[in-house]
């Protein structure tokens, strides 16, 4: 397996975009998208293998060298600061990182009186690095899904999460207040697969960045 290059995809909307570009520069792996429970998929004669993993710990598996190659939403490697190179804007599954609150809250709010406020995210550290260069004080309630219930039952007053059409933040009565940042889908390499097999690498790289 030495020879092979290893690539970390997450499951979901990420997963069929990949596989068309990947599609684009002569690797095959449409048997990635084949309803199966199979994790693991291998192409001999291409000497690729690919993992279907969770897109939080697509991350881990690149930096203990598990996969050589991963794909991930750039919010998840700015939550975990792996030490990993990133070396592509992939450019698609675009959507915003945003402080949220409450319509009827937002109406008399000011964000630039903002002290000491309490939010519920799935992205602490980001949250926490972000008020603290702002000068904010702030409680952070960690949640794993439904950010957006938070508010609403009293948990906390806003909250941080990422949004895409807004569609989601408007059912539920929030209103973007500020944006954190903006986020698309990014190529990560093992840093040290990317010495020890360099050349191949490089050309998937440099292939990729000819179609993004």
């Amino acid at each position: 397996m030495t020879d092979y290059i290893t690539i970390a995809i997450p499951k979901g909307r990420i997963l069929e975009e990949s596989v068309a570009l990947f599609g684009k520069i002569g690797i095959n792996c449409d048997e990635l998208l084949s309803n199966t429970r199979k994790l693991i998929f291998e192409n001999r004669e291409q000497r690729m293998r690919y993992m279907i993993v969770r897109a939080t710990d697509v991350p881990t598996y690149v930096e203990y060298g598990c996969a050589d190659l991963g794909i991930v939403g750039k919010d998840t490697l700015m939550e975990q600061e792996k030490d990993l190179y990133e070396p592509l804007d992939l450019k698609f599954g675009y959507c915003r990182m945003m402080v949220a609150e409450p319509a009827g809250l937002a109406r008399d709010d000011d964000p630039s009186s903002w002290s000491n406020i309490r939010i519920a995210t799935k992205y602490p550290n980001v949250t926490e690095k972000y008020f603290a260069r702002k000068g904010v004080q702030v409680e952070i309630i960690k949640l794993y899904g439904s950010i957006e219930l938070a508010p609403l039952v009293g948990l906390s007053e806003r909250i941080v999460d990422l949004v895409s059409t807004g569609e989601t933040l408007r059912q539920n009565g929030l209103v973007e207040v500020e944006t954190i940042a903006e986020i698309t889908t990014r190529l990560i390499v093992n840093r040290a697969s990317l010495k020890t097999k360099h050349p191949r690498i490089t050309e998937i790289i440099e292939g990729l960045e000819k179609h993004v």
